[in-house]
């Protein structure tokens, strides 16, 4: 049993190792997601932070992400950032000198990352875009912190690989989740011999 779990973190934190590997020099950090072993968050996440990388949220209570269901609920983006905007104001003042909550909203193009960014969430999570997507939202969000002084910072998620990652990063954002750290790293090969000590 100990080999197992051994070989699984193991092998969680050296990919998560390689994906930081290929952004290091850009502003981009590697974020894990929720997508973990049943039981297991907290070790994975772990040893996602043992790799170099970041744990994104643990639970749904870390931070409000507005993600398609969300807004199909809500009826838009406009109508879920005001509501999760009113819902953070209250848990403020309810809980005074405790951290706020922070707002995510996953964005489907360019077209959507606009109107986010008039509701002034902390984050945006630009979901599935091609890396020419990706520039343009970044020069977005540049261009709004150079007019207005702050921005939402950015994250890619979907369809990040080894492969692409280091061009992501090199867009500009500050953020790319990866999911496949935890739900699907190769587990290391590890053996547990045991040898007899002669007195």
């Amino acid at each position: 049993m100990a080999l197992n779990f051994l070989g699984r973190l193991s092998g969680i934190a050296t990919l998560t190792s390689k994906f930081v590997e290929r952004v290091k020099g850009t502003k981009s950090k590697i974020l894990d997601t929720r997508k973990t072993t049943p039981g297991l968050r907290l070790l994975e996440k772990y040893a996602v932070t043992v790799g170099g990388g970041e744990n994104h949220r643990f639970g749904l209570y870390d931070m409000i992400l507005i993600k398609e269901n969300h807004l199909s609920a809500c009826g838009g983006i406009q109508a879920a950032l005001k509501a999760a905007r009113l819902y953070v104001d209250e848990y403020q003042g309810q809980t005074k000198g405790r951290h706020s909550l922070k707002i995510e909203v996953e964005v489907k193009n360019t077209g959507e990352l606009k109107e986010a960014l008039k509701f002034s969430p902390d984050i945006i999570m630009l979901d599935n875009f091609d890396v020419e997507e990706i520039k343009k939202g970044a020069e977005i969000v540049e261009r709004l912190e150079t007019e207005a002084g702050k921005a939402p910072k950015l994250e890619v998620s979907g369809g990040v690989g080894l492969e692409n990652v280091r061009e992501i990063a090199e867009a500009g954002v500050d953020f790319i989740s990866v999911g496949a750290l935890t739900h699907s790293p190769k587990a290391l090969d590890f053996s547990l011999l045991v040898r007899k000590v002669h007195q």
